[in-house]
């Protein structure tokens, strides 16, 4: 029986080859952890249902509608996420008004940081060519690249 507190320390080049797989299995884990650029989650993941629910709960919340949603944009970088949806009954009979929001995650939960108005002569509202720039400003670290492109100056238009 071996007593581990009886073996030989580690050579120099054990400890190397040590230190160089910690060091792989590290790199190994970021390059296969979430995207550092802004990405859609796909259709059925769990971040794009968290993001949705939290979209859905507001709705339901403000207008009392159940609704599920027809999403026409969806990035999502380092928290924060911007969608563009056009809402609708289960049934798919009635159709509402599109809704546009900012989320941001915290505490591991997707929550409403802002959600659009959509007033077109509301110079607050998500009509007014000054919108997108507002709201960088009222939330300096969202990155640009969840935004619709065109939408802020420096993100070109796809």
């Amino acid at each position: 029986m071996i007593n581990p507190f009886q073996m030989k320390p580690y050579s120099a080049s054990q400890r190397i080859r040590g230190v160089l797989l910690v060091l792989l299995m590290l790199f190994a884990g970021i390059a296969e952890g979430k995207p550092h650029s802004a990405f859609t989650p796909p259709p059925g993941s769990s971040e794009r249902r968290q993001i949705l629910g939290s979209l859905r709960h507001e709705i339901s919340r403000l207008h009392r509608l159940e609704v599920v949603f027809v999403v026409d944009y969806l990035k999502v970088q380092d928290g924060w996420a911007w969608v563009e949806t056009r809402p609708q009954s289960p049934d798919g009979q009635s159709r509402y008004e599109g809704v546009s929001a900012l989320l941001r995650k915290s505490g591991g939960l997707w929550r409403i940081a802002e959600l659009a108005c959509s007033g077109p002569d509301d110079p607050e509202c998500l009509g007014s060519p000054d919108y997108f720039r507002k709201l960088k400003a009222r939330f300096p670290a969202l990155p640009l690249s969840v935004l619709p492109p065109g939408s802020v100056a420096g993100v070109p238009r796809k």
